[in-house]
């Protein structure tokens, strides 16, 4: 029967006879688990801020863009033929039943002007359907409606980018701005959306009618053509059958023979956006695996302390097993010696790892996330650190004849 309270004593005096050397030896742990910690943190931080700027662009979505004009055998890149109408968008809404809706979309750059404050950013001619698409909401005022944009209306949205940078602090509600010498009546702010992937400001853009930004803004190569048109699939496991039926409608609308190539080109956003977001999981996985060989070094140094410690003590455990005690006792002795080694240094890692995370976030602006998860992990696998490298010194100790142990000088 194991008597572990006096195991535990001895164990303790042991490590307290080398304090130093018990320290050193804990260093490897303490540095592997905080380091597992603050990789963890830092790599969960950016797959979940990638999720968010992935989430902000919207749902279940694909992009049809015009295809590429040729010019002399060169061909252009994709979407330099204009073959989008507005028309076109509309048959999509309603002709293909795996879609919820879509936004036809003909934007430009512009210098937007209030009083005596300016500004540049991009404009964009829409339906009332992209904020459906873009999962996008307004802080303040109404959307357009289908009569502004079948009537060319002048009002626009604001993105909060915009807003801010004309208006400051008042309130742009019912105020009248100049688009390209144009007036336009604000009357809506669009909510924050945040960055793209990619780093775009997503809330520096102005919203106006498609019908407005085709007659008064931008003109049109001829009429009702848009140079982009998002959809919005009506769930995930819709977006390959939409994307065949906007294929098929399309190519129907166009006139496009058998053996003809499209003239425009449909891509799946949600699968691009969701193959970004499992890169940023699979580094995070590398990053926890490339901090989880700070901890193998760890444990190395403890089965190397402790195989000192088997050889300096050969008499002590002659004497014990001398007085009765069992193979069994001493291997459990410098196993518990190793376990407690490792407990400590996970300990302190843990706090090491939170701290150094918090710190890391605030000195270099880093998104960092501390999971309980990474947490448990990381002292969960310094715990088994501890029991796996302690226990071929103390298979080791237990194996030692008690006559040859106490000769042993």
């Amino acid at each position: 029967m194991i008597n572990l309270p006096s195991t535990l004593r001895i164990s303790f005096r042991a490590l307290r006879v080398n304090k130093t050397r018990s320290a050193l030896t804990m260093l490897g742990v303490i540095i592997g688990v905080g380091a597992v910690i603050i990789m963890l943190a830092v790599g969960t931080g950016a797959s979940r801020q990638i999720a968010e700027q992935i989430s902000s662009m919207g749902s279940n979505l694909l992009i049809i863009l015009p295809g590429a004009t040729t010019a002399g055998g060169v061909r252009m890149g994709s979407g330099t033929q204009p073959s989008l109408t507005t028309g076109d968008a509309e048959a999509v809404r309603k002709e293909c039943p795996a879609v919820r809706d879509v936004a036809p979309i003909l934007s430009g750059v512009a210098q937007i002007v209030y009083g005596h404050e300016n500004w540049s950013t991009g404009v964009v001619g829409t339906t009332p359907g992209m904020l459906r698409v873009r999962d996008w909401s307004l802080s303040a005022g109404r959307p357009f409606t289908e009569q502004d944009v079948k009537s060319a209306v002048k009002v626009c949205l604001l993105g909060k980018t915009v807003s801010e940078n004309l208006f400051g602090y008042m309130d742009p509600l019912g105020r009248m701005i100049r688009i390209k010498k144009v007036p336009f009546m604000v009357i809506g702010v669009l909510a924050a959306k945040g960055q793209t992937p990619t780093g775009q400001d997503q809330d520096d853009t102005v919203y106006v009618p498609v019908t407005t930004a085709q007659k008064k803004l931008f003109g049109t190569t001829f009429p009702g053509m848009v140079r982009i048109i998002m959809v919005k699939a009506k769930n995930r496991e819709d977006l390959p059958a939409a994307e065949k039926q906007i294929n098929e409608l399309l190519r129907q609308r166009h006139r496009i023979g058998p053996k003809q190539e499209n003239d425009f080109t449909v891509r799946n956003l949600t699968q691009m956006m969701e193959t970004a977001e499992q890169s940023a999981k699979v580094m995070t996985l590398l990053l926890g695996a490339i901090a989880s060989v700070s901890l193998l070094v760890g444990g190395i140094g403890i089965m190397n302390i402790m195989l000192v410690s088997v050889t300096e003590r050969t008499r002590e455990i002659g004497i014990r097993m001398a007085v009765g005690a069992k193979t069994w006792d001493i291997r459990m002795q410098f196993m518990v010696e190793a376990i407690i080694l490792s407990f400590i240094g996970g300990v302190a890692g843990v706090m090491i790892g939170i701290s150094g995370s918090k710190i890391l976030s605030m000195l270099a602006g880093w998104p960092t996330v501390i999971s309980p998860l990474a947490i448990i992990l990381a002292f969960g696998f310094s715990g088994l650190v501890g029991v796996f490298f302690g226990f071929y010194p103390a298979y080791k100790a237990s194996l030692l004849d008690p006559i040859d142990a106490l000769r042993y000088e």
